[in-house]
């Protein structure tokens, strides 16, 4: 599918990003204009100028970079993938976190002011769908089966679930870059028992939940209407542990499941999520988490199925259809 269209497609990602790739490819192939651009690459790399109050179009102004520019009145849609915030290291401590503010509030202010193109999706409906508690709370209210978990920041508490519970499992609230000396790690999701909480607890507010009994994992992408569902088999607790040790079936899912899944969406007015469930040995579809901005490219390599190609209609078209 090619089309004569010259509004710009506008995708704000980091500088090295597969999964972007895949979809600008598919948008190179159609002839659609992409301009690719990272906030991190503010100064030469980046130039942004917006006007307001100055014509009847709300917001009126250019994206740049070296190679391309996109007026802003023009924009057909965002894909809004995983875009790094400068940091300005080379700046005393002060003037960097007032330069990084500026960025921020600056540019992302002036992006998220465009109400006109479709974003997928739009950096504030991203903000409000990662926090898990709210997750839990809303998957609930839509009818999925949510294993019993606790958010407390209390240790009397929190050996009291694990002890009730039997088998519980320990998560972070939320991903964070983390290095133990010098050695980057990340948070699994991982087995704990009662005799593992001290007083260290306090600190924070932790999540510890009912280990369900799986017998495999499903990872959802739905895109705008299509939605592709992929079976994970694997002895592990978190998959994500060993992509090696991990089989791929495409998956039909039922009725209810994808209702719900789509109803998720459309309550935290989302335009796409990477949804993890986890299936028992009863078949019943228990709720994981969501992903706004998930990973899926390699999913697509795994199994065929045409990601990208969802995701190009969709920022071709620059509507939900």
């Amino acid at each position: 599918m090619t089309t004569t269209e010259t509004r710009p497609v506008l995708v704000a990602t980091e500088a090295d990003d597969i999964t972007a790739d895949m979809v600008i490819t598919e948008l190179n192939r159609r002839d659609v204009p992409v301009l690719r651009f990272n906030p991190a690459d503010i100064g030469d790399g980046l130039t942004v100028s917006a006007w307001f109050g100055t014509c009847p179009t709300p917001v009126v102004g250019q994206v740049r970079t070296p190679s391309r520019t996109a007026d802003l009145t023009r924009v057909r849609s965002v894909y809004w993938r995983r875009p790094e915030w400068p940091s300005f290291p080379h700046l005393p401590s002060d003037d960097s976190r007032f330069a990084a503010a500026q960025v921020r509030y600056g540019l992302g202010g002036t992006l998220y002011a465009l109400d006109g193109p479709l974003w997928i999706n739009h950096p504030l409906r991203i903000a409000a769908a990662n926090y898990k508690p709210a997750q839990l709370a809303l998957a609930q209210q839509l009818g999925f089966a949510v294993p019993p978990t606790l958010v407390t920041n209390d240790p009397t508490e929190a050996r009291e679930f694990i002890r009730i519970q039997g088998d519980a499992i320990f998560k972070t609230l939320r991903w964070t870059p983390y290095t133990r000396d010098g050695v980057p790690v990340t948070g699994w999701a991982d087995p704990v028992t009662a005799d593992e909480i001290d007083d260290s607890v306090r600190v924070a507010p932790h999540l510890f939940q009912a280990r369900v009994d799986k017998v495999a994992d499903v990872r959802v992408l739905i895109v705008g209407r299509r939605a592709f569902a992929v079976r994970i088999d694997s002895e592990l607790l978190d998959w994500r542990k060993d992509y090696s040790a991990l089989t791929y079936t495409v998956k039909h899912l039922p009725h209810r499941v994808d209702k719900a899944l789509r109803a998720y969406l459309d309550r935290l007015e989302l335009v796409s999520g990477s949804f993890d469930l986890a299936v028992d040995r009863a078949g019943d579809y228990w709720w994981l988490e969501l992903n706004p901005n998930g990973q899926w490219g390699w999913l697509e390599t795994e199994t065929d199925l045409p990601m990208s190609a969802a995701f190009a209609d969709l920022l071709m078209r620059g509507d939900r259809r």
